[in-house]
């Protein structure tokens, strides 16, 4: 399952981005995942609520943007959604394409709460 070191990588990335505003609770942290990671959101989301067992993230919700793949083929140019593992441009019939999206995983957002808010 390939989903515990990216949940692990989600919940430090959070913790330590805001750590530096004093945050006690993270409750909400947004990803945007490409389509081309392969991801099981429910898996993510099994492996999410353990690894962030016992940090500021424990109960936190995590929501997920799926991003489609776009291609761009790199003889005639054309752009396209190709599907895993069928990069063929539509246009050409060729194979030798650069992946310009669905790739990435981002940290989009986080809300957490800071001492100030909790009183």
């Amino acid at each position: 399952m390939h989903e515990v070191p990216i949940a692990t990588a989600i919940v430090e990335q959070a913790v330590q981005a805001v750590a530096p505003h004093g945050a006690t609770r993270i409750d909400l942290i947004e990803v945007e995942i490409g389509r081309m990671r392969q991801i099981v959101p429910e898996a993510l989301q099994v492996a999410f609520a353990a690894v962030s067992d016992g940090t500021i993230a424990e109960g936190a919700r995590l929501e997920m943007t799926e991003v489609d793949m776009q291609a761009v083929c790199q003889l005639c140019g054309h752009e396209f959604q190709p599907e895993i593992n069928l990069y063929i441009c539509p246009r050409c019939q060729q194979a030798d394409v650069r992946i310009v999206a669905g790739n990435d995983m981002i940290l989009k957002s986080i809300t957490a709460q800071t001492p100030e808010e909790q009183q």
